[in-house]
């Protein structure tokens, strides 16, 4: 995704809120309750953070009242946006597969 497209989707409301809270995979509903976000919204900001790469469906979990359900966790470790005079570059530091791994790791553990 180029840098312009990229800046439209973190400047979308609610968008950095979602991707500050899916540092740990969250529902929808669980993000829509934290953030005070309506859920139409919600499920679209998801959506439209998933398509630019930056958010990832991680799992389907049995919820409280044990149905499935998807959860989201954040793709990117870091976004750095420098502005200069004249132009202006997004650089995206994607989330690393050594925490991937230790994550589905202690996932799988945490299960047992």
């Amino acid at each position: 995704m180029r840098g312009e497209e990229l800046l439209q989707v973190l400047g979308n409301e609610y968008n950095a809120d979602i991707l500050g809270s899916t540092h740990e995979p969250r529902s929808a509903q669980e993000l829509s309750e934290e953030l005070d976000v309506p859920i139409a919204t919600c499920y679209r900001r998801i959506e439209e953070l998933t398509d630019a790469d930056l958010l990832e469906h991680h799992d389907r979990v049995l919820s409280d009242e044990r149905r499935r359900v998807n959860v989201y966790r954040r793709d990117v470790d870091e976004v750095r946006i420098e502005f200069r005079e004249d132009a202006y570059s997004v650089e995206i530091e994607q989330r690393t597969q050594v925490k991937n791994k230790l994550d589905e790791a202690w996932r799988t553990l945490s299960k047992g």
